[in-house]
């Protein structure tokens, strides 16, 4: 045919690096069709028929499957839309791969038992529905009957972990523990008292309540002394009590003259409130979800402080 170079499937076999077998099929389910035959009946292929077969090895290697192949082959479908597809489908694959790799890894870190490891499965896999769900029931009983209370919105979207699309590993393993966490009734009883002494603590007008006591006073004031290595009973505390309670006593609406024990206790229980190891996991957890940057922990100075409190209230 004006000299054209023809191969037989043996030819191609060799040429490609496929089996005779393999050649055969796809000349058989016409992805390969002949370009000519002998007289004796044998199908011959031009070169064309080399890049169609490179083209199939090289879908088949990405997944393709034959019946796709051949709509290609047909052009009843383009390649584009055809690679478009199956990306969209690998990166499911790849997002299912990197779950059941956050599960197993947890498993092995946690060393965990079939029921937890079966949960921690089912965590892993809920949809962004599913998920939000979950977490808006966890708000919901953290914030019950304080949704309205102004104090609360920033905080409630502060304490919102938002799964990226596309999670790494440690994000995906991150809400996995986070998720259980949301459904422990304890820590859950333990914010909401936390939410409850927020609201009433605010004086008439604040906007920022406690958190704010906390922010100033720990950069301020508490974690300079623990680098010092004061201890929370000596005199060198006594200063920094005094600010505390004089601030607290502003967030009440009181005078700063209210630096009475009654004070003390009460700062201190709120405090001890907030020192629930349980907490600062989940900032911690919330950060790498939500890839923030990883929060300090308060729970050294807030035991400071406690501490420090008691110890003036009880020298008194």
């Amino acid at each position: 045919m004006n000299g054209e170079t023809l191969y037989s499937i043996g030819d191609l076999a060799r040429r490609t690096g496929l089996t005779v077998k393999a050649v055969r099929f796809y000349a058989d389910t016409g992805i390969v069709p002949p370009t000519d035959r002998t007289p004796a009946g044998y199908r011959r292929y031009g070169p064309d028929a080399l890049a169609r077969i490179e083209l199939v090895r090289t879908l088949r290697e990405l997944g393709v499957d034959l019946a796709t192949i051949r709509k290609v082959m047909d052009r009843e479908v383009s390649l584009a839309d055809v690679a478009a597809t199956h990306a969209q489908a690998l990166d499911v694959q790849i997002r299912v791969l990197r779950q059941r790799r956050a599960v197993l890894t947890a498993v092995v870190r946690r060393g965990s038992t079939p029921e937890e490891m079966d949960l921690m499965h089912k965590l892993a896999r809920l949809s962004e529905a599913e998920r939000q769900s979950l977490i808006d029931d966890f708000l919901g009983a953290v914030f019950d009957g304080l949704r309205d209370h102004p104090a609360f919105a920033a905080v409630i979207r502060s304490l919102t972990p938002e799964l990226p699309d596309d999670p790494e590993p440690d994000q995906i393993e991150a809400w996995v523990e986070l998720a259980e966490l949301c459904q422990n009734e304890g820590f859950r009883s333990t914010l909401h008292g936390m939410a409850r002494d927020l609201a009433v603590d605010r004086a008439s007008g604040d906007a920022t309540g406690l958190p704010r006591i906390l922010a100033e006073a720990v950069r301020a004031q508490v974690t300079p002394a623990l680098e010092a290595g004061v201890a929370p009973d000596s005199a060198e505390a006594e200063p920094i009590v005094t600010a505390l309670a004089a601030r607290y006593a502003h967030i009440l609406d009181g005078p700063a003259s209210q630096d009475t024990p009654a004070l003390h206790r009460r700062l201190a229980a709120r405090l001890d409130r907030m020192n629930d190891p349980r907490r600062d996991r989940y900032l911690s957890l919330l950060a790498v979800v939500n890839g923030w940057p990883a929060p300090e922990s308060l729970a050294p100075a807030l035991t400071w402080t406690t501490a420090a409190l008691r110890a003036r209230t009880a020298r008194r």
